[in-house]
């Protein structure tokens, strides 16, 4: 991955226009060789989840690279990372999938449902609540603990929601508002031979909360 960090890490101190532009063959060599180790960890993760198409590609999965600004404060015009969504419904779907972050210094494999709307949100505590000893055998596994320490506490609520007594036995699950976990990669192992295969683990790792989080969003 040398070429799409040395053409990010020089992005970020040249943030504009006129320097992109001109750095333009720079930045296909780096998508291209990023859209390629995606195209791997596809091939490795469809072996165990089967609701991820073989097909895909790690064109269609990855993200564009230009910001949409229009209600930023931070102006600039390009994002300084790349990353990719491998969902079985496509990158923007809000099925629970998997996400590559690849950024020099904050590179992140991470997976599950992020922002869901209400419905998707009542359906996962829904399930929680009346199905929760799989999720608890999921987080309490080997494999998942190797990578994950449970799911991120962003935006996670003070109090219980609408709907569930303080006491609820899985309130601190409960109050999250995003289901996603998440592990850190750090730039050695990402331009070190076959960092796929870390991913790869990674993702496999977190496959049961997929398919936990998929069953309650009725897939």
């Amino acid at each position: 991955m040398k070429a799409t960090f040395a053409f990010l890490k020089k992005l970020k101190s040249n943030n504009h226009k006129e320097w992109f532009d001109a750095n333009k063959d720079s930045y296909l060599l780096a998508k291209e060789e990023f859209e390629q180790l995606v195209d791997k960890v596809i091939k490795g993760i469809t072996r165990s989840d089967k609701k991820i198409s073989p097909d895909l590609r790690g064109k269609d999965c990855t993200f564009r690279i230009y910001k949409d600004v229009r209600f930023s404060k931070d102006k600039t015009p390009y994002k300084t990372n790349m990353g990719a969504s491998i969902n079985p419904g496509g990158k923007k779907s809000l099925l629970a999938g998997y996400y590559l972050h690849l950024e020099p210094g904050g590179s992140f494999l991470a997976g599950g449902v992020y922002m869901p709307e209400s419905g998707v949100l009542n359906a996962i505590r829904q399930e929680i609540d009346y199905n929760p000893k799989p999720l608890h055998s999921i987080l309490k596994s080997a494999s998942f603990k190797t990578f994950f320490k449970g799911f991120d506490e962003e935006g996670k609520l003070k109090t219980a929601p609408k709907g569930y007594p303080k006491d609820h036995p899985d309130l601190e699950l409960l109050k999250n508002r995003h289901f996603v976990v998440s592990h850190p990669l750090n730039d050695a192992l990402l331009l070190g031979a076959k960092p796929e295969e870390t991913i790869v683990q990674g993702f496999k790792a977190m496959q049961p909360l997929m398919e936990y989080l998929r069953e309650a969003q009725g897939k």
